[in-house]
């Protein structure tokens, strides 16, 4: 049974919501921006891990260094905010905590948004800095991918893109709640629009096209769920029943997994939108991020020794 705390915070996203439907006069992009940012500037971060802000080729990111960190690893996190909004800075509290539960660094990057910078500027980005990281001497094997939402779904198209151009492919890919079709093709976009408590499902296909520009939704760097999906290194998705991307997560894993990959799917009773984001507040948050934790080390041999 879900906990109260989490019924309480379902309650708080209203106001995300309400920041995103059109009948909101305040609707603008960088309206949203600056309330995302003041909602998750009272988040605490993880009091033992170091932020040092640092350029990637000219691009904005967070390092994130707890006390004791295996400096042979290093996970590079894409932010969620439907590719429009979010920084490393909106989630230092949630990237701090993956870092210090697995004792390793990581890389928060500020990749280029939508509008200023439609696709393909956040791939672009992504892959830039996956290859900056393989030029500072880390093994491909010791470096692994995970973002939450659009971030998500950013992952996954920068796996495909890597994948594509022969390029070497990371350990591993961590997802929460992923953006896996812009369409808005699955049937959660509509059957879960009433308990979502964060996004609205009749604004995913106008998102969708508005972040694709001259591209078609259906690309798989833009919507990963239409790709070829062999090839992959081992994945974890999680996503909760109460979200409009339910289908998004529940599509990609059952056609990854027919294309022979190694993938894990979480489904969590009645959680919200990356509720993970969460985890100073609700029980379930904390759960999932140990999960997380569990599969990173069980499948990165350097982690397991």
């Amino acid at each position: 049974m879900p906990s109260l705390r989490s019924y309480i915070v379902k309650r708080y996203l209203r106001l995300g919501q309400y920041l995103m439907t059109s009948q909101n006069k305040h609707k603008d992009i960088f309206f949203i921006r600056k309330a995302l940012e003041l909602a998750t500037s009272r988040l605490p971060s993880t009091s033992s891990v170091t932020i040092t802000p640092i350029k990637i080729k000219g691009m904005e990111a967070g390092y994130f260094k707890p006390q004791f960190a295996d400096k042979d690893v290093v996970m590079l996190y894409l932010h969620g905010g439907g590719y429009a909004f979010g920084s490393y800075q909106t989630h230092s509290s949630l990237i701090s905590r993956l870092a210090s539960k697995l004792g390793i660094g990581a890389i928060g990057l500020n990749y280029s948004l939508w509008p200023e910078n439609p696709y393909p500027a956040a791939l672009n980005d992504a892959l830039t800095a996956y290859e900056w990281l393989l030029e500072k001497g880390y093994h491909p094997e010791d470096i692994f991918l995970a973002g939450d939402s659009a971030g998500g779904g950013l992952v996954l198209a920068t796996l495909l893109a890597l994948r594509d151009y022969d390029l070497p492919l990371p350990a591993l890919g961590v997802c929460l709640s992923p953006w896996t079709d812009l369409t808005g093709s699955g049937n959660s976009v509509t059957e879960n629009n009433d308990i979502d408590y964060m996004l609205i499902g009749s604004e995913i296909k106008t998102w969708g096209k508005s972040y694709a520009n001259n591209e078609k939704v259906q690309h798989p760097y833009v919507s990963p769920l239409y790709g070829h999906l062999e090839g992959l290194p081992p994945l974890l998705l999680q996503v909760g029943t109460a979200e409009v991307l339910l289908d998004d997560s529940l599509s990609f894993a059952k056609k990854a997994r027919k294309a022979g990959n190694d993938i894990k799917l979480e489904i969590w009773d009645d959680m919200p939108h990356v509720w993970q984001f969460f985890w100073p507040i609700i029980p379930e948050a904390e759960e999932a991020l140990n999960s997380i934790a569990a599969f990173v080390r069980q499948k990165m041999t350097i982690l397991a020794n």
